[in-house]
């Protein structure tokens, strides 16, 4: 018996299978985000695509088919009840591709379309993995500029 991978201590099939299998539709914005999560780490790439509004297949099947996938974390969900029409849901997904440890922080849209709910859009939000460097400080690629003058409009994930 195999515990299903969204993150619920309960087995596959008492969990995120009957979605997968289409034998019944999720309730919530929740609880579609954490079926697509046990899809990406099942391979279960039709899944993700029919409840995806605009699926870039190819894209799918190749980052499901080279990455194992860990562990989920749902951080937050807003909306995305029973009786709503749109959801979000962050969350962070620990994998692993090409030999390589990540985490996919991410917060994702969904809305119902004629009472079903799919994944509209998500925006990454990248995860910080050294220590935070603040305006003044040496910039880290060792210009030895201050990082306001050097890369601090070249990161991302840098304070603004």
């Amino acid at each position: 018996m195999q515990t299903c991978p969204c993150g619920h201590d309960r087995p596959l099939e008492a969990c995120c299978g009957p979605y997968l299998e289409g034998a019944r539709r999720p309730e919530t914005a929740e609880e579609l985000m954490r079926s697509r999560y046990t899809a990406y780490a099942t391979g279960n790439v039709d899944y993700i695509c029919d409840t995806e509004e605009n699926p870039q297949r190819k894209t799918i099947e190749n980052w499901a088919k080279s990455t194992q996938f860990k562990r989920l974390r749902v951080l937050s969900s807003e909306g995305g009840g029973k009786d709503d029409d749109t959801g979000t849901v962050t969350f962070e997904a620990d994998f692993e591709t090409n030999g390589e440890n990540g985490t996919h922080r991410e917060t994702s849209q969904f809305r119902k379309q004629e009472g079903r709910w799919m994944f509209f859009s998500g925006q990454h939000n990248p995860v910080r993995t050294g220590p935070k460097v603040g305006r003044n400080d040496p910039c880290p690629c060792g210009s030895g500029k201050k990082f306001k003058k050097c890369c601090l409009g070249k990161d991302s994930d840098a304070p603004q």
